[in-house]
Order: C-alpha cells, then structure tokens, then sequence
C-alpha cells in the first residue's frame, strides 16, 4: 500500500501545481475577486493534505497498519471533495456545490484522526 500512496501523493501534488498555476494565469482575469479566492482555497488545501498524504505514505513503509491506509484514503477523498467542489464552484459558479465541501472536510479531519490512533497503537510512549 505505501507504494500506492506515494504514487498518489506525487500525482496529486503535481495536480495541485498544474490546478494553482491555470488559476493564476488562466482564471485570474475571468472570475470575480470573490470566486478567485475560493479557488486558492481549494488549491491550498488540496497541497496540504497531499503533502500529508505523502507524509503518510513514507511513515506507513515503516509502520504498515490498515489504520494508516485509510487515514491516505480519507485525505484522497478529502482532495477530491474538498478540493474538487471548490474548483467545479468557482468556475462554474454553481453554489449548490458548497453544500458538499464540508463533507471533504470531515474527510480530512477523518484522516488526521485514523493517522493519530494508528501512532498511538503502533508506537510505544517515550
């Protein structure tokens, strides 16, 4: 699974570059000042959790654990929630879709909670 999750996390952080960069130069001119700052908002989630999930696929190599598995599967679909509603919102100005986005978050804040208890089982206290 580790080999799965880096993959994924170098594919995403990719994305994430790719996604800022046509915002800044692509979209700036088109959406409004508002619209544009949701979009950054998505981009700057979408490279903070696919740091963390790279950071999540280098610790589970040395402490393989289902609970870290879905701690990298809960971030992904944080991305692509998160993330992906916010794009799909500001371009399309669709609002409804706002409606979904927290539900990105509570994946994120899923995944951060799986990781902890996965720390706290595997390793011994110091």
């Amino acid at each position: 699974m580790s080999k799965t999750i880096l993959l994924t996390a170098s594919a995403l952080l990719a994305l994430a570059v790719i996604i800022g960069a046509f915002g800044a130069h692509g979209l700036k001119a088109k959406l409004s000042d508002d619209l544009m700052q949701v979009y950054k908002t998505g981009v700057e989630y979408h490279f903070y959790h696919a740091l963390g999930l790279l950071l999540i696929g280098a610790l589970s190599i040395h402490m393989p654990s289902p609970l870290i598995s879905w701690s990298a599967i809960c971030l992904t679909a944080g991305i692509v929630i998160f993330s992906g509603s916010l794009y799909v919102l500001s371009i399309t100005g669709i609002k409804w879709l706002g409606a979904i986005t927290p539900l990105g978050g509570l994946s994120f804040i899923a995944g951060w909670i799986l990781l902890f208890v996965a720390v706290w089982k595997k390793l011994p206290a110091s």
